[in-house]
Parts: C-alpha cells; structure tokens; sequence
C-alpha cells in the first residue's frame, strides 16, 4: 500500500482534481484509489495541510467532470463500436440491455456507483452506451458526486478533528475502506460463480 499521505502533499489540489477526474469516468483510471484518496485528504484538512472547503469544492468538480466525460464518450462512441459484427467481445444485444438497464435502474447506479471502485469509472461510460436520458444522467451525477466528495471528506475531517492520535490509526482505517468499497464486487464475483 503506498503512502497516500505523501501523494496528496506532492500532489496538492491539482493532483487531486485530476486523479478523481480520471477515476470517475476514464477508462484508465479504475486502478485509483478515489475512496481512500478523499478521506485521507480531508484527514490532512484537519491537520492543517488542507483547506476543507476548497478540498471538496475541487473534488466534487472533478467528479462531476469526470463522470460527464465518460456519459459523452460512452454515448459517441459506444453505439459506433457495436455496430460492428456480433463477435467474441461485441454483441449488438449488449446495447439493448444498457439501454434497458439504465431506465430501469440509471439513478440508483449513478449514485451507488460512486462508492464502488471500478464500477464508479465505468458506470458512466455505460450510462452514455445504454443512451441514458442526459439531464436525469446530470442531476443523479450532481447528487452521487455530492455524497461521495463531501462524505468521505468531511468523514475524514471530522474524525481527524474528534479522535486523538488518528494518524496511528489511519492505516487500519484505510484498509477497512478499501475492503468496504470493494465488498459489492466481490459479492457480485462469487454470486456469478455460484449461479454456474
């Protein structure tokens, strides 16, 4: 695990800005660690290393941004990739299937996605392939990047404020992110392999 703590002091705001940016609609980056990434960094902003508005405010632009992104990569280039002949990875039912998912299910998947890593950098993209309507995409994207941002920020803050010699213990409490948010993934992995 490396040390998010010296990311994020050589990083500064503009570090920050772009890896949420990527990891929230960027095919490249479902590997960052975006979860563990925010409550460290609102850790830092009790300590003094940060401004906790500005943190947030950065944050939940990139977000959004990142996820708008995705929605209009998804949307311009996923239907020209399905045309393609049905093949081993491309399927023209593939498209019927976003597209009914996300009528069905788009603003809880908005939300949610958010705080499951991977399937936050790539729930977008789908969003745009499934040609989820834009401005109900926009208004979930909004509420999701909102709670996620400032949630994990302000979490980090807070407890970094209330709890006497956090930084003993932010290892541990970052691993427990990490292993909450990558939980539904699992569930999902071992749900397939059981259904076989």
């Amino acid at each position: 695990m490396f040390d998010l703590i010296a990311l994020i002091k050589a990083a500064g705001y503009l570090g920050l800005f772009g890896i949420i940016f990527a990891e929230s609609g960027l095919f490249f980056g479902f590997f960052l660690p975006g979860d563990s990434l925010l409550f460290t960094a609102g850790f830092l902003a009790s300590k003094g290393f940060l401004n906790i508005y500005l943190l947030i405010a950065l944050t939940f632009l990139a977000a959004v941004m990142g996820d708008n992104t995705g929605y209009w990569f998804g949307k311009k280039t996923g239907p020209k990739i399905f045309i393609r002949d049905n093949s081993l990875l491309f399927h023209k039912d593939h498209i019927i299937k976003a597209e009914n998912f996300f009528k069905k299910y788009g603003p809880k998947t908005i939300i949610f996605a958010r705080f499951v890593p991977i399937v936050r950098t790539f729930a977008p993209i789908l969003a745009g392939v499934g040609k989820m309507h834009y401005q109900t995409f926009f208004f979930y994207n909004l509420v999701g990047g909102a709670l996620w941002t400032a949630g994990l920020s302000l979490l980090g803050y807070f407890l970094g404020q209330l709890v006497p010699s956090i930084d003993k213990y932010l290892l541990p409490i970052v691993a427990l992110i990490i292993i909450v948010s990558v939980l539904p993934n699992i569930y999902q992995i071992l749900k397939i392999k059981f259904k076989k």
